[in-house]
C-alpha cells in the first residue's frame, strides 16, 4: 500500500562538515554505572528489608503451576501484543519469575506469535478497519514510505532502532507487501538483543532483591549486550541515512519484497 502523502524520509541534502552541530556527549558509561549502582543498592535494600523472602515466594507459586505457567504466559503475552497493551511489564515479569535462560524464550516466543497474529489480522482479517485506523497516523505515513524506500530492511531497522511504537509496528507492516516469512524471522532476531537486555537485567535485579548480593556474571551480560545493541542500533541508523541523498533526487528506491 502507498499512500499519497508528503514522505518524511525524504530529506535535504545533509550539511557540511561545517554545517553538522557536534555529536552530543555519550552517556553509555555513565548509564553502566548507574546500573551497576542500582544493583548493589537493591542488594542491600533487600537484605535489610527482607525482600527475598517475597519473590521467593512468588517464584515457588509459578513453580507449583507447572508446564502450564509457560504455556499460561507466552498466551497472555501473545494476546496483550494483539490488543496492543504494552509488553514492556510482562518482559520485566519474565525475568523476575522464570530466570534468564527460560524467560528470554518464553519472551522471545510469546512477542514474536503476538507480532505475527497482529500482522496476519492487519492483513487477511481486518485490512480496511486497520487500514482507515493507520492511515491518518503520520507515524505510519512514515513507515510506508521508509519501507518504499528500503524494502523489507525496515523490519530489522525499525526492530532495532526505537522509530515507531512496537505495536504500530506489527500493524502496519501488514499493510505492506513485505513477506510474511520476512517479517517473522526479521522481526524475532532483532527483538531478541532487547529482550534479553530486560529479562536478564530482571532477573539480575530480582536476584540482587532476593539473595542480597550482586550477580556479576548477569551483571556482565547485561552490559555486553547493552554493548552490543548499542553498535547495532548506530550501524541501522547508519543504512536508513544511506540512500537519502539518491532519495532526495526525486527517485525512491523501491524494492520491497
Amino acid at each position: 500500500m502507498k499512500l499519497s502523502t508528503t514522505d518524511p524520509a525524504v530529506r535535504s541534502p545533509r550539511p557540511t562538515d561545517e554545517e553538522q552541530p557536534a555529536p552530543p556527549p555519550r552517556t553509555g558509561a555513565w548509564r553502566l554505572v548507574l546500573l551497576l549502582v542500582g544493583v548493589v543498592a537493591l542488594a542491600i535494600a533487600a537484605r535489610l528489608l527482607g525482600v527475598g523472602a517475597l519473590l521467593a515466594s512468588a517464584r515457588a507459586w509459578i513453580a507449583s503451576l507447572g508446564p502450564l505457567a509457560p504455556l499460561a504466559f507466552v498466551a497472555v503475552y501473545a494476546v496483550a501484543v494483539v490488543a496492543m497493551v504494552p509488553g514492556s511489564a510482562l518482559t520485566v515479569a519474565a525475568g523476575a519469575l522464570f530466570g534468564s535462560v527460560l524467560g528470554v524464550a518464553l519472551v522471545s516466543v510469546a512477542s514474536t506469535l503476538g507480532a505475527a497474529l497482529a500482522f496476519l489480522v492487519s492483513r487477511y482479517f481486518a485490512r480496511g478497519a486497520v487500514e482507515r485506523w493507520l492511515q491518518s497516523s503520520e507515524q505510519f505515513c512514515r513507515l510506508d514510505a521508509l519501507t518504499e524506500a528500503h524494502g523489507a530492511v525496515m523490519v530489522a531497522i525499525t526492530r532495532l532502532v526505537p522509530l515507531f511504537p512496537f505495536n504500530l509496528l506489527n500493524y502496519g507492516f501488514g499493510l505492506t507487501r513485505v513477506r510474511f516469512g520476512t517479517y517473522v524471522l526479521w522481526s524475532w532476531l532483532c527483538m531478541l538483543p532487547g529482550t534479553v537486555l530486560y529479562v536478564v537485567g530482571a532477573d539480575a535485579l530480582t536476584r540482587a532483591l532476593r539473595e542480597g548480593r550482586v550477580p556479576w556474571a548477569l551483571v556482565a551480560v547485561v552490559a555486553g549486550v547493552a554493548g552490543v545493541l548499542s553498535v547495532l542500533v548506530r550501524r541501522a541508523r547508519r543504512r536508513l541515512d544511506a540512500p537519502q541523498e539518491v532519495q532526495s533526487s526525486g527517485a525512491p528506491r523501491a524494492h520491497r519484497e
